[in-house]
């Protein structure tokens, strides 16, 4: 994959419910890093608030206040602040209408205690514990407790030397267009249900990213964004991998490339390992040497909710399970290898009928001494030898093929977001699109004629 950077957005992606980042995202991160992959924040949030978190997760840059405010640790790349007159009728809007506002700067949020009091853990909790039909009078009760503690800023107006780069105003879904309407110089987006970010029309997360791609040499095609919200929206959708997150609003599951788990759940980990960016693992389970065996663990734990930890023998109906599924393999392997010769195939077929009688017969008259787990580990690494010698003697190298049937397997998810499974053999059910937008056989295609070219470079340069 050529991945060239990933952007997360903050609450409801890269950051946990608590408001904290998960260990498994902050390992995630470094392997990134360590393959130099650039990492940055897209946020509506401002550069006060994200500096920190740049710092402290060792991030290149941030598109804050949704593309008004971009920048690194060092610099400032791109501003664009709100016109003074759209910034003195969203003031008037607000008090004439009652509604809180906050105005973002670069070195804060200055207005309303209560949109400042939302960003807070505190309120984080507090809107789980409310019901969420609860946006009559328990919400509005609430709203103006806090605001008698928090009153808003009647003064926003008085400092005009401030440079306003995002207004940010508590309101409904229902006045999203109402507000759009009354400021069509402006895009209305929103991050959450109760309030909504007012930024230049030319602004977003998504023009964002393509001014630090301009700046750092990569294009929207190389970029992997994570998201929840309405305004990850155009961002999702126009990068190359748009990830959604299991908690994101159904606009954006609609729209991904990929969904993935809750932020509270190892999302943004199990995304990129999905994608072979990153190796997931908790923090008891085994990483072996063997880069695919760790992929194949990752489709099982994705597919199954964990793995087995400890060696332990298959029970004789698991067996025979797992040889079903290598049978079938195998009798694929004959149907190709007919070439649609259907008297052929029902030959090799008849064949490999009479090859498993004669197996039988010599390991049933084989000595055995060895326990249950010794021999099916024995049986399971020479399927792997006979795998490997078939793909030597084809003149085939497995590594790419092996990376695209995997990204194949991974997107075996239905849009529940879960697994289904034969209820008989177990075996993971592919769901309807599957075929559309992961069937490796059109990548496995172009990569054995990507091989084929090189052989054939290399054998006229002899």
């Amino acid at each position: 994959m050529d991945i060239k950077a990933v952007f997360f957005d903050l609450d409801g992606t890269l950051f946990t419910s608590t408001r904290g980042v998960a260990t498994s995202t902050r390992k995630a991160i470094q392997e990134l890093r360590q393959k130099d992959i650039f990492v940055g924040i897209a946020t509506g949030r401002g550069p006060a608030f994200v500096m920190p978190l740049l710092e402290d997760l060792d991030l290149d840059f941030a598109v804050s206040y949704n593309g008004q405010y971009i920048f690194t640790p060092k610099e400032v790349i791109f501003q664009n602040p709100l016109e003074q007159k759209s910034l003195k009728n969203l003031i008037n809007y607000a008090t004439e209408n009652h509604s809180d506002i906050s105005l973002g700067t670069a070195h804060g949020v200055n207005g309303s205690g209560l949109l400042k009091f939302g960003e807070t853990r505190l309120a984080s909790f507090l809107s789980g514990v409310l019901p969420s039909g609860t946006s009559g009078v328990a919400r509005n009760s609430f709203k103006h407790i806090i605001r008698r503690v928090l009153p808003q800023n009647s003064n926003l107006a008085d400092n005009e030397e401030e440079v306003i780069y995002q207004a940010m105003m508590v309101a409904t879904r229902n006045e999203t267009a109402r507000l759009q309407e009354a400021f069509p110089e402006l895009l209305v987006t929103r991050s959450n249900p109760y309030s909504v970010d007012l930024i230049s029309k030319s602004g977003g997360k998504l023009p964002g990213i393509q001014r630090l791609g301009e700046h750092y040499g990569f294009t929207l095609d190389q970029v992997m964004c994570f998201g929840d919200s309405e305004n990850d929206l155009t961002m999702i959708s126009g990068v190359g991998y748009g990830i959604a997150m299991g908690n994101a609003v159904p606009e954006v599951k609609k729209i991904a490339t990929y969904i993935t788990d809750t932020n509270n759940q190892d999302g943004i980990a199990k995304a990129l390992a999905y994608y072979g960016l990153i190796h997931y693992s908790v923090e008891k389970d085994f990483v072996s040497k063997d880069q695919n065996f760790n992929k194949v663990k990752d489709f099982h734990r994705l597919m199954d909710g964990k793995t087995q930890e400890i060696p332990k023998a298959f029970s004789p109906t698991e067996a025979s399970f797992r040889a079903d599924f290598k049978v079938e393999e195998i009798v694929e392997f004959l149907y190709a290898s007919a070439d649609g010769n259907q008297e052929k195939f029902t030959e090799l077929v008849n064949n490999l009928h009479q090859a498993v009688d004669k197996a039988a017969n010599k390991v049933t008259l084989k000595e055995h001494n060895e326990d249950s787990l010794t021999g099916q580990v024995d049986a399971m690494i020479d399927l792997l030898y006979f795998a490997y010698g078939s793909l030597v003697l084809s003149g085939i190298d497995p590594y790419e093929i092996f990376n695209a049937v995997h990204r194949a397997n991974m997107g075996k998810i239905f849009p529940d977001g879960r697994p289904h499974f034969d209820p008989i053999t177990h075996k993971v059910l592919k769901p309807e699109d599957w075929e559309e937008k992961f069937a490796p056989e059109g990548k496995i295609k172009k990569e054995l004629e990507r091989q084929k070219r090189v052989a054939a470079k290399k054998h006229e340069n002899k």
